[in-house]
């Protein structure tokens, strides 16, 4: 009974924060803070709002983004730069892949 009204709670107040942003017409990414990939042509990729890096080779970048992994597929992919709200991934881009 318990665990129902924590789910309850959860639905209510996910259902409150998307009529906040709807109402207030608030970018979705940033109330949330849902990753951002911007592809630039074949070589460039920025990612937004990552958390982590899990796997860097010159093959794949693999990132922990809220709620999913992003994976950057290619060849002689090198990170250029990184901050704590982004990051540019050089390289000739072959696939980018969503998991989770």
């Amino acid at each position: 009974m318990e665990r129902a009204k924590k789910n309850r709670l959860t639905q209510v107040r996910e259902h409150v924060k998307s009529n906040i942003v709807e109402s207030l017409e608030l970018p979705r990414d940033i109330f949330y803070g849902a990753v951002i990939v911007t592809a630039m042509g074949r070589g460039e990729v920025l990612v937004e709002n990552y958390r982590g890096i899990i796997e860097y080779t010159r093959e794949k970048i693999r990132l922990q983004a809220k709620g999913c992994q992003v994976t950057v597929r290619g060849e002689r992919l090198a990170v250029e730069y990184y901050t704590h709200e982004e990051m540019k991934i050089t390289g000739v881009i072959e696939g980018i892949l969503y998991d989770g």
